[in-house]
């Protein structure tokens, strides 16, 4: 039996994109709402994101709002990884925000030491959980993408 049956996120650049890439690598199923269009700051044009990762549905609209609402909404738990910051992005405060609005668990890492905390909590979630991963974008974190990469191959390590 599998802890994490899914990792699902919205494709954005920086935390979202290690997320997907770590999850192809680890074989562990592709799921998550992107916007309309497939809108990423890297990718602004259609199908955008949906290039990279054909597995990820677009939202109805646009709004980067609805794709983290929806995610949030259709997941067992969100772990948000902020590395080194004290406040939030207007994405990812919306996440924990709609976290909180929807009764939704989620856990929020600001530095790599905690590992164990996670992988405890992920323990204490239960089995087969679709773990939405989300956080700030390359252009507000530009180190977020390796070090989601660094946390979630030990996240993998200590869970296998």
């Amino acid at each position: 039996m599998n802890k994490i049956a899914f990792i699902r996120s919205g494709g954005q650049t920086g935390v979202d994109r290690a997320a997907l890439d770590m999850a192809r690598k680890h074989d562990i199923p592709i799921v998550g709402w992107c916007p309309k269009n497939g809108w990423a700051e890297d990718m602004p044009t259609s199908p955008g994101i949906m290039t990279l990762f054909p597995e990820l549905k677009e939202t109805p609209q646009s709004d980067v709002v609805q794709r983290t609402r929806w995610n949030v909404r259709d997941s067992h738990a969100t772990l948000i990884i902020n590395p080194y910051r004290a406040n939030f992005s207007s994405g990812t405060s919306a996440t924990e925000q709609t976290a909180i609005e929807l009764r939704r668990p989620y856990f929020e890492v600001k530095s790599y030491v905690k590992v164990l905390e996670i992988v405890k909590w992920l323990n204490d979630l239960g089995n087969e959980l679709t773990l939405n991963i989300a956080g700030p974008r390359a252009s507000e974190c530009p180190d977020g993408y390796e070090i989601t990469v660094k946390l979630m191959e030990e996240i993998f390590r200590l869970l296998s």
